[in-house]
This record gives structure tokens, C-alpha cells and sequence, in this order.
């Protein structure tokens, strides 16, 4: 963990790392709306039975891609973003209600959702806000929820380019999760199929308990 830092320097990180995707927003949406993430969504939605609609919060929607397809599905999803650009976008393109807020200022129903969809999200959390920021996700979630997360691994913190980065690897993500009141239910790396050194993401699915 880095020196402890200051309300300015978070605010900073946070102002900066939005910033970068604000400018960035309609080319980031060309660049990952067909991406397929199919198995994440099967891991988030495997925890439920299959006619089971769900009250899910996408942390970090971005422009809408994964709130729109849940609610395809017939579950009632939010979306939650701090960047504007995305937001407008993703109410455009889904039609789902979308929370512009700060992910280091979070504003959240109490036991309001049955799941949390974080796809490429938690990692842009500063390690010293994160213990934090998990138990306000825990409090939003009914008990029994379920929390999928899906970052970036590895043992590094701080900036690449404008954008704020917190890696983790299996051990140290799982001491998080645990410690903020969650059970691991499995873990995977991603993308599918590739020898471990190449595949950069970790994927894990935990459960309120």
C-alpha cells in the first residue's frame, strides 16, 4: 500500500481518472460494446434461480452495455457511473435509471439489490478507500447477495496514463472481500482457455453473508 493519501490527492485521482474517460467516452463505447463477457455474466447470474428477477446494480456501467443487457433479460437493473458522458450514454442506450455518482462518494439504498455486477470497476479504487467502499456495496446488497467483481491482477498501485489503478492477485482481493463481510463462492482468469500468463483478468464471485 502506498503513503497514506490525502483528501486532495483522492480527489484528484478520482477527478483525473473520470476526466480520462469523459473525453474518451464515445470511443471507448465503439471499443468494448461487443466485447464478450458472456462468462461473467453467467457466473454473476448461475448464483439465482433462472426465472428469478433480479435487482442488479452494474458499479462502473460505463456506457450502458452490461446494464442494457440484464434488463433484456427482464431484471431490473441500475446503473452507477461517475463519469456524466457515460451516464448519458448509458441512459440512452439502455433506458435503465443510471446513478451518477463518485465511486469514493457513494450514495446507496440499504439492502436494495440482489446482486452487484462490477466488471473492470473496483480496480480504479485507491487500496486505503476500498475496505470502505466494499461495505457500502455489502450494505446495498440483501442478505444472501451476491457481489461479481472482475479487475486487473497483479501486485502494482498507481497511474498509467490518467487513469488510477489498483491491482490485486487472488490472495490479497480475497482478504478484502472477506474482511468487508463477503464468502467467496469461486473464482476464475480470464480471457478463457489462455495459459495463465496470458490472462490478465481476474474474475470473482462472493456472496453477502
Amino acid at each position: 500500500m502506498p503513503n497514506q493519501l490525502s483528501t486532495e490527492q483522492l480527489e484528484h485521482i478520482e477527478k483525473t481518472t473520470v476526466g480520462h474517460y469523459d473525453t474518451r467516452a464515445q470511443s471507448f463505447w465503439e471499443g468494448t460494446k461487443d466485447h464478450d463477457v458472456s462468462q461473467n455474466y453467467r457466473a454473476l447470474l448461475s448464483q439465482f434461480e433462472p426465472d428469478e428477477r433480479l435487482d442488479v446494480l452494474d458499479f462502473g456501467c460505463g456506457p450502458g452495455r452490461d446494464v442494457g443487457y440484464f434488463k433484456s433479460l427482464g431484471h431490473r437493473p441500475v446503473g452507477l457511473d461517475g463519469s456524466a458522458q457515460f451516464c448519458d450514454m448509458a441512459r440512452q442506450h439502455s433506458g435503465c435509471e443510471i446513478l451518477c455518482q463518485d465511486f469514493l462518494s457513494l450514495d446507496l439504498p440499504p439492502l436494495a439489490f440482489d446482486a452487484v455486477f462490477a466488471n473492470a470497476s473496483l480496480f480504479h479504487i485507491p487500496s486505503q478507500e476500498l475496505p470502505r467502499v466494499l461495505a457500502e456495496l455489502h450494505a446495498s446488497l440483501r442478505v444472501g447477495g451476491i457481489l461479481f467483481s472482475s479487475n486487473p491482477r497483479g501486485r502494482d498501485e498507481g497511474w498509467s496514463g490518467e487513469r488510477y489503478g489498483h491491482f490485486m492477485e487472488l490472495d490479497v482481493a480475497s482478504r478484502y472481500l472477506q474482511d468487508a463481510g463477503f464468502e467467496l463462492l469461486s473464482h476464475y482468469y480470464r480471457p478463457k482457455g489462455l495459459p495463465r500468463e496470458q490472462q490478465p483478468w481476474l474474475a470473482i464471485v462472493s456472496k453477502k453473508g
